[in-house]
C-alpha cells in the first residue's frame, strides 16, 4: 500500500526548480530585449565594415562563399579592391548560421553582435561566482558588466570586434577550470587549446593574444604534470594554426598585413632603430592605460564611443579593480591564478600598444574583462567573504588559494557594516554613473551620422527610385562604398544585378547614374547630395 502512495514532496522540488528555471529564462530574456533596445537605430545608419560583415555573411548563408574567393574559405577578403584586408571567420559563419533562418536586416545583425556581449558579460557573472564561489559576487560582477560603457557601445558594431571579449572570457572560464587539477585529461587539453584557437581567430588582436596567455599557462604549471599539461596544450593550439599558416604562405603574408598597415614597427627596420621602435613601445603601452580615456573620454573613435559620454568604464569599477589589485599584489600573490590574471592583465594591453591609434577599445577588448576580473577579490573583502578553498585534485588538500590570507583579509582593518556600506556606496555610484552614460548615449548616439554613414542611404535610395538602370557605383575618398549598395540592395531583396561597380579610374558612360562615394563630381549634373556622398548623371 505505501509503496502506491504518490511521493508529493519530490513532485513539488521538481515543479519548483522548472519553476525557477523558467523564472530566470524569462529574466535573461527580458534583460536581453532591454539590452538590444532600438539597437537598429543606435547607432544609426550602417557603417560600412558593418556592410561588408552582413553582407559577405548572407552570401556564405546561400551559397557557402564570401563576396570573393573560395567557397567556406578561412579567411574572407572584405572588398573586392586591389589592396584588399582580410576578415577573420568566426562571426561571418556564426552570422551566415542566422541568416539562414532570418531574412537578412539591420536589426538582426545589430541582434547577433549584441548577443555575443551580452553572453560575454553573463560569463564573467559565471566566471566571477566559481572564481568566489558566491552567486552575489556572480550577480554583481554580470551587472556591472552589462552597465559598463565599453561593453555596450561595442556590442552594438556588426564586425568582429563585438566577439573578442566572448572569446577571452570563454578562454579565462577554460583556464580557470584546469587551475584546481593536479593532472589534466586530453579533454581538459582540447577545451583550453579550442579556446585559445577561438581567440585567434576571433578577432585581429587575437592573434596576438592568444599565444600571449599559451605562454601565461606557465603561471599554472606548479609540478611536473601541470607543466606536461602546458606542453601538450601548446601543441594541441600549435595543430589549429597550421591552417591559418598555410592560407598566409598561399596569399601573400596577409596574416600580418592589417598589422603592417597600423603599426610603428617596421619589419625591415635596421638595428639602429630597435631602441626608438622599443621606447615607443612602452610610449604607447602607458598611454593605452591613461585614466583620461578610461574614466573620462572614452575611445576618440567615434564608431567605438560615443563623445561626452564619460569615459570607457564606470569609475566605481575602476576603484574595485585596482583594489581587487591591491588585494592580489599584497595577498594573494602565491596563488597561481592571480598570478596569471595579473599576466593576463599586463599582456592585454599589448594589442593595442604595437599599434599607433591611442586606447583603441576594439583592441584592448582583453584589458577591459581582466579588470572586471579583478574586481572579485574586491567584492570578496566587502562582503567578509574568504572565498571557496581551492584544493588540487589528486592531492591531500593541498590548496592553492592561501585561505588563512582570504580571513585575514576578510577580518582585519574595517569592520564588516563599514565594508558593506562601502560596496552599497559603490555599486549606487555604479548605476547613477550608468543612467547618466545612458542618458547621454541616447541622446547624442543618434546624431554620429556621418560617422555611421547615414547620409549613404538617402542617396541609395533616391537611385533606387529611378527607371535608369543600370546604377553605377563609384568608390572615392570615403571608401568601397559599394557594399553599402548591395546590402541595402540584399536587405530589400533586390537583385544586384541592377549595379555595376565601377573598377578604379575607370569612368561611367555618358548619361548614366552613378552612386559615388565622392564628395564633388567632375563634369557631373548633381540629382541628389547627403553628407559625403552623391548621386549624379555623368555628361
Amino acid at each position: 500500500m505505501m509503496n502506491n502512495m504518490p511521493v508529493t514532496g519530490g513532485a513539488a522540488g521538481v515543479t519548483q526548480k522548472t519553476l525557477r528555471i523558467l523564472l530566470c529564462a524569462t529574466a535573461v530574456i527580458l534583460l536581453f530585449r532591454l539590452y538590444t533596445w532600438d539597437v537598429s537605430q543606435n547607432p544609426p545608419g550602417f557603417y560600412l565594415d558593418e556592410s561588408a560583415t552582413a553582407y559577405n555573411a548572407y552570401l556564405v548563408s546561400r551559397t557557402g562563399a564570401g563576396e570573393v574567393g573560395p567557397r567556406f574559405p578561412l579567411l574572407f577578403q572584405e572588398y573586392a579592391v586591389s589592396n584588399p584586408t582580410y576578415i577573420n571567420p568566426l562571426t561571418i559563419y556564426l552570422l551566415a548560421t542566422v541568416f539562414r533562418f532570418f531574412h537578412p536586416s539591420i536589426p538582426v545583425a545589430r541582434t547577433f553582435a549584441a548577443f555575443w556581449m551580452f553572453a560575454a558579460c553573463l560569463l564573467l557573472g559565471v566566471l566571477a561566482k566559481r572564481i568566489s564561489g558566491k552567486r552575489t559576487i556572480g550577480t554583481i560582477v554580470a551587472g556591472t558588466a552589462l552597465l559598463t560603457p565599453w561593453f555596450f557601445e561595442i556590442g552594438r558594431l556588426v564586425w568582429d570586434a563585438h566577439f573578442s571579449a566572448f572569446t577571452v572570457v570563454l578562454f579565462l572560464l577554460a583556464a580557470y577550470r584546469i587551475q584546481s587539477k593536479e593532472r589534466w585529461s586530453w579533454r581538459d587539453i582540447v577545451v583550453v587549446a579550442g579556446s585559445l584557437t577561438v581567440v585567434t581567430y576571433g578577432y585581429f588582436s587575437g592573434r596576438v593574444l592568444a599565444p600571449l596567455f599559451a605562454l601565461g599557462l606557465l603561471f599554472l604549471a606548479t609540478t611536473k604534470h601541470r607543466l606536461l599539461g602546458v606542453l601538450k596544450i601548446w601543441f594541441a593550439y600549435a595543430v589549429t594554426l597550421v591552417p591559418l599558416i598555410l592560407f598566409n604562405r598561399s596569399h601573400s603574408g596577409v596574416l600580418t598585413k592589417r598589422l603592417w598597415e597600423v603599426t610603428y614597427i617596421r619589419p625591415d627596420a635596421p638595428w639602429t632603430e630597435i631602441a626608438s621602435e622599443v621606447a615607443e613601445f612602452v610610449r604607447c603601452y602607458l598611454q593605452d592605460q591613461s585614466l583620461t580615456p578610461l574614466l573620462i573620454t572614452g575611445d576618440p573613435h567615434w564608431h567605438h564611443h560615443v563623445e561626452g559620454s564619460g569615459g570607457a568604464i564606470l569609475f566605481a569599477t575602476f576603484i574595485l579593480a585596482m583594489a581587487g589589485l591591491l588585494l592580489v599584489i599584497a595577498r594573494r600573490w602565491r596563488e597561481p591564478w592571480w598570478r596569471f590574471v595579473l599576466y593576463g592583465l599586463a599582456a592585454s594591453i599589448v594589442p593595442g600598444a604595437i599599434t599607433d591609434w591611442p586606447f583603441h577599445e576594439l583592441r584592448l577588448m582583453g584589458y577591459a574583462v581582466f579588470l572586471l576580473v579583478l574586481t572579485v577579490p574586491a567584492l570578496e573583502w566587502l562582503l567578509g567573504l574568504g572565498g571557496p578553498k581551492q584544493v588540487v585534485r589528486g592531492t591531500t588538500e593541498r590548496s592553492y588559494s592561501s585561505e588563512p590570507d582570504r580571513v585575514t583579509v576578510a577580518t582585519e582593518g574595517l569592520s564588516h557594516p563599514i565594508r558593506l556600506s562601502l560596496l552599497g556606496i559603490l555599486l549606487a555610484a555604479t548605476v547613477a554613473q550608468a543612467v547618466d552614460f545612458q542618458i547621454t548615449f541616447w541622446r547624442e548616439g543618434p546624431k554620429r551620422e556621418f560617422a555611421f554613414d547615414v547620409g549613404y542611404k538617402a542617396v541609395y535610395d533616391a537611385a533606387v527610385a529611378r527607371p535608369e538602370r543600370p546604377i553605377y557605383l563609384e568608390d572615392g575618398m570615403w571608401g568601397p562604398a559599394y557594399m553599402d549598395a548591395y546590402w541595402y540592395a540584399t536587405v530589400e531583396g533586390r537583385s544586384i544585378s541592377g549595379f555595376v561597380r565601377l573598377a578604379e579610374g575607370v569612368k561611367p558612360p555618358s548619361g548614366a547614374i552613378v552612386l559615388s562615394s565622392n564628395s564633388d563630381c567632375q563634369n557631373c549634373e548633381v540629382i541628389k547630395k547627403s553628407g559625403a556622398y552623391e548621386l549624379y548623371r555623368a555628361k
